[in-house]
């Protein structure tokens, strides 16, 4: 089964002649499949247009968001309610070409368990779009270590076991094939048509960018210390100390050697400030460990996935057990 999933916010010229397009490149791969719309709290008149779509054919399912939660959160309502062994999501906007699928299946045939689309002609504003973007992928392939030329392009192709249990936030989508790739996904990508819009206006600008940044600051959290997080609080304790030691020394110093008044310099009040910080710093660390700890155990989590087993049995969770 290939579920394909479209996040939909107010796209309702362009929702029958998409369904059109993909039905029939489906057809035409001869699998079994799904098509998921949800609709996230659009203002047109998307949601009648989706269950008309839905009514006619059975193959069409349609989630209906009570408001607009954006678009992370409507890829991960897809994801949800996706039954198929591989789930395709792509944009609602006739940007993304359905034609392009299967290109991503036969990457998947190949034994990868991510391939990602790449915008190579790219049909958008340069500067608004497209100059910001070469940059942010530069930048997310280089603090991530995944090396995709287009993160933000919304066609990917994704064997379910690799994404159904990650939960993304914020404006995180883009970030899946990282997230598949902390899982141990096979990850490759493909050049992938792009159209210039027809229907609707864009909902992105240059203000994207400074949300991107931010979030990536979270992914490489969350990929090198979400498991130790005291490293991180730690080292910057132990940083903030050792500032304060040095502070300190140097106020002794020139008090006792060159007879200058403590509220002469501001070494004491860096001393004090660094000092606090520090400690801070470790106390939140220490925090840090103990609710990482209890979120993998109150839930039975696991800090490690298994491939696959031999004469071993499998539990719920993926996991092998030891009996």
């Amino acid at each position: 089964m290939i579920s394909i999933t479209v996040p939909v916010y107010n796209e309702a010229e362009s929702l029958p002649i998409l369904y059109g397009r993909i039905a029939e490149v489906m057809r035409g791969i001869g699998r079994p499949w799904e098509l998921i719309f949800v609709n996230d709290g659009s203002s047109d008149t998307s949601a009648k247009v989706l269950d008309e779509i839905a009514k006619e054919h059975p193959v069409v399912k349609v989630v209906h968001f009570r408001r607009n939660y954006g678009q992370t959160a409507a890829m991960m309502a897809g994801f949800d309610f996706a039954s198929g062994e591989v789930i395709i999501p792509l944009d609602g906007d006739l940007q993304n070409d359905p034609a392009d699928i299967p290109k991503l299946l036969a990457k998947l045939d190949e034994g990868f368990d991510v391939c990602s689309g790449w915008r190579k002609d790219r049909q958008d504003d340069a500067l608004q779009r497209n100059f910001p973007s070469i940059l942010a992928n530069q930048l997310i392939s280089w603090v991530s270590g995944v090396r995709l030329h287009d993160f933000g392009c919304s066609l990917k192709a994704y064997r379910s076991e690799v994404i159904k249990g990650v939960r993304l936030y914020g404006e995180m989508h883009r970030f899946l094939p990282i997230y598949a790739g902390w899982h141990g996904a096979k990850i490759t990508e493909v050049t992938v048509n792009h159209y210039a819009r027809t229907t609707g206006k864009s909902k992105y600008g240059l203000e994207r960018v400074a949300k991107v940044l931010c979030d990536l600051v979270v992914v490489k959290f969350l990929d090198s210390y979400a498991e130790k997080p005291m490293y991180v609080f730690g080292g910057v304790g132990a940083a903030s100390l050792l500032v304060s030691l040095i502070a300190g020394g140097s106020a002794l110093y020139l008090k006792a050697f060159e007879n200058k008044s403590f509220i002469a310099t501001p070494l004491p009040l860096l001393f004090v400030m660094a000092a606090i910080t520090g400690v801070m710093c470790i106390l939140m660390g220490l925090l840090a460990e103990m609710i990482m700890r209890t979120f993998y155990e109150s839930q039975g989590k696991r800090v490690y996935l298994v491939r696959a087993t031999r004469n071993l049995p499998i539990l719920s969770d993926g996991q092998a057990t030891l009996g």
